[in-house]
């Protein structure tokens, strides 16, 4: 791609998302990347739908934010694993975005996530954009996100050592944002804490990261509050067929007390039929 230089770039000639590649070309670093991104998506849904009634809000899986013009277009991108954007509409001219564009949208993710599978230098290097020369060695990954595309939030979470950092945009620099007594990292504006959950989704049982909600209840996915769900429903029945078996029982109960006195009135009669045969009135003893 041969972009014309020029100190105020026209907008309307600069790629869109259409026009810009959806993946910079690497693979997937482990089979936990996807199911990973797949958790946090739908246990969040619930605190989005909240949040924006109007369904304006944009989350990426992998794919790449463009926050410059570069030849091959690829290297002006960084591709978070997951991230949430608030307040853009879901679709752009009626198609699902193929990346998020910044010189398009100008809204910046409110956090991303990346998932680490190596040492974590990648995701933590601060190497600046040298723009004195022309070396085509990339600017370092936590300085593209602290400087240029400026999430209020950004997470690394070092899948091998199940454990993530948080960092928060403070006064333009990164600080890292310390956990909490739960050992969470709140996110103020979603109302919500992120942390390291060790458990099964779907069929394997893992460390992964998860949300909570301010109070520490784990936020479920739609799977999960399915089976709770029915969980819950399962044990109402229980607890109505237990409570059905009790009435039987007290039934059963005042039964045997009825028929006991029946038999103890069947009894008396008996008794004061056998005296007024000797002539002797049960009524004056």
């Amino acid at each position: 791609m041969t972009i014309a230089k020029s100190s105020e770039p026209d907008l309307k000639t600069l790629p869109d998302h259409t026009q810009l590649p959806d993946s910079d070309g690497t693979f997937v670093k482990n089979f936990q990347e996807h199911p990973q991104s797949l958790v946090l998506t739908d246990s969040l849904q619930p605190v989005l739908e909240q949040l924006h009634p109007d369904q304006h809000y944009a989350i990426g899986q992998d794919c790449g934010i463009y926050w410059r013009i570069t030849d091959p277009p690829e290297r002006g991108a960084e591709c978070p694993d997951w991230f949430y954007v608030p307040n853009v509409p879901p679709t752009l001219e009626g198609q699902m975005r193929r990346s998020y564009v910044l010189w398009q949208e100008w809204i910046p993710p409110l956090i991303a996530l990346e998932f680490v599978s190596g040492d974590g230098s990648e995701e933590r290097d601060r190497t600046p954009l040298d723009r004195t020369s022309e070396s085509r060695q990339k600017p370092g990954k936590f300085w593209v996100y602290e400087q240029i595309i400026r999430p209020a939030f950004y997470g690394i979470y070092e899948v091998q050592k199940a454990q993530v950092e948080v960092y928060h945009l403070v006064e333009n620099r990164y600080e890292l944002v310390p956990a909490n007594e739960r050992g969470h990292y709140p996110i103020p504006q979603l109302g919500v804490e992120l942390g390291i959950w060790q458990g099964r989704y779907g069929n394997v049982v893992l460390p992964w990261l998860r949300w909570w909600d301010s109070q520490g209840h784990l936020l479920l996915t739609g799977d999960e509050r399915a089976k709770r769900a029915e969980q819950e429903l399962q044990e109402e029945r229980q607890r109505g067929e237990q409570r059905e078996r009790e009435l039987q029982e007290e039934r059963q109960r005042g039964e045997q007390r009825e028929r006991e006195l029946q038999e103890e009135r069947q009894r008396g009669e008996r008794l004061a039929e056998l005296l007024r045969s000797q002539g002797i009135n049960p009524d004056e003893l």
